[in-house]
């Protein structure tokens, strides 16, 4: 499986690879139950919303700051305190009683993220050789989105056999496995293969002004959305209009990243080799069919045709997206402000879809969340179509650079 990552950082990137296995498990247990959790506690679909939302603000404020940061100074010491906060606030959940505490100890989880997955992503660009990018990137989304499947379906099931704190403390305890194994078998800072060492401040309008950098950034931005509306309110769809147990709508959940999952790899490779724009509309399109399907299900596997679809156009496309921004990354020599940029188009995608889909919630009714998702990300494939050029769709070498 790690056949083409050079032999020297193969103990990097298998690190790498079961530090954030980990992490994202940890994460995505608690997934699935915090929007029912909220809702038990009185929060109305904006406060939901906003339960997801701060965790985005926090890192979107941050992220700038950070990746440059690890571009000069490296990427462990970031990774290390990130995980070692993530630790710390997974096990205070389990002492909050109210919406707005959950609202802060996100915001405070999403500082602590600034820190962990763009710098993990900007260490995994830097280890990949030219032409693999779409294989490496693959291989690591495998293990961010096989745990995030894995998540949701542990969460479901410890709630329903225990409580909903276990499900903090296990969030917790595989943080803490995360972060003793990047301390104890990442290199020194000093040897890392960060390639700006030199202290130069590359200007922020110099990736504002690159098309593709804001193309990728404008697609992933509005793949996360639709993430983000379908986690805040797939659970509560769920569970007030087909009144299913914690389990199957963790299976739900889980679904839709799995399939995703399962994907990335064998997408990854073919993205190294393939038109990635081609790989991009397509994705977006099927994502775009997944997410309008809820809003006609009238049973449970209504829900998994919808999500699978969903999946499978996250597989096809983001291999490509993460292939382009090591690509950018390298060529710009900044391999960590390029994944803080791609991370704040992740952050923003979960803020503004889950706003979005709360405010219909309220305002209209619970199945209208799920068009919100269809129509940001049905625009933003037509808006990538139209910003790389159709020439660009048949030119099988483009990106390959």
């Amino acid at each position: 499986m790690f056949v083409l990552i050079p032999t020297q950082q193969k103990g990097v990137f298998v690190t790498l690879f079961f530090a954030i296995f980990t992490t994202v498990t940890g994460v995505g247990i608690v997934v699935p139950l915090l929007p029912v959790y909220a809702s038990d506690l009185g929060a109305t679909g904006v406060y939901v919303g906003m339960i997801f939302a701060s965790f985005s603000i926090s890192r979107i404020l941050l992220l700038p700051l950070f990746g440059r940061l690890s571009d000069q100074k490296g990427r462990k010491p970031f990774i290390v305190a990130g995980l070692a906060a993530y630790t710390l606030i997974s096990i205070a959940f389990v002492f909050s009683e109210s919406i707005e505490t959950l609202i802060i100890l996100r915001f405070i989880q999403g500082a602590a993220s600034a820190m962990i997955m763009p710098m993990i992503q900007a260490y995994v660009g830097e280890i990949t050789p030219t032409g693999s990018e779409g294989y490496a990137m693959g291989l690591f989304n495998l293990s961010m989105f096989l745990s995030l499947s894995l998540g949701p379906l542990m969460g479901g099931g410890i709630k329903d056999l225990w409580s909903l704190d276990a499900a903090f403390i296990c969030m917790g305890l595989l943080s803490a496995i995360g972060l003793l194994l990047c301390i104890s078998f990442l290199p020194a800072t000093s040897e890392e293969k960060v390639k700006n060492r030199q202290n130069v401040i590359i200007p922020w309008s110099n990736f504002l002004k690159d098309k593709e950098i804001i193309s990728i950034f404008m697609f992933r931005y509005a793949y996360t959305a639709c993430i983000g509306v379908i986690w805040c309110f797939l659970p509560v769809f769920a569970d007030t209009e087909f009144s299913l147990s914690s389990s199957l709508i963790g299976v739900l959940v889980m679904l839709g990243v799995f399939v995703s999952g399962l994907l990335q790899l064998p997408m990854g490779y073919v993205a190294d080799r393939a038109n990635k724009n081609m790989m991009i509309v397509l994705g977006g399109i099927l994502s775009t069919i997944g997410m309008i399907l809820p809003y006609w299900a009238t049973s449970f596997y209504d829900l998994v045709i919808a999500v699978s679809i969903f999946g499978v156009g996250g597989g096809i496309s983001m291999p490509a997206i993460m292939a382009y921004a090591v690509i950018k990354g390298d060529e710009k020599k900044a391999m960590g402000s390029v994944m803080s940029i791609m991370t704040i188009a992740h952050s923003l995608g979960m803020l503004t879809g889950s706003m979005a889909a709360g405010l219909a919630m309220d305002y209209l009714s619970l199945r209208l969340s799920f068009p919100c998702g269809t129509i940001i990300m049905a625009i933003e494939t037509l808006v990538f179509w139209a910003v790389m050029g159709k020439k660009s769709f048949l030119n099988k070498s483009l990106l390959q650079k």
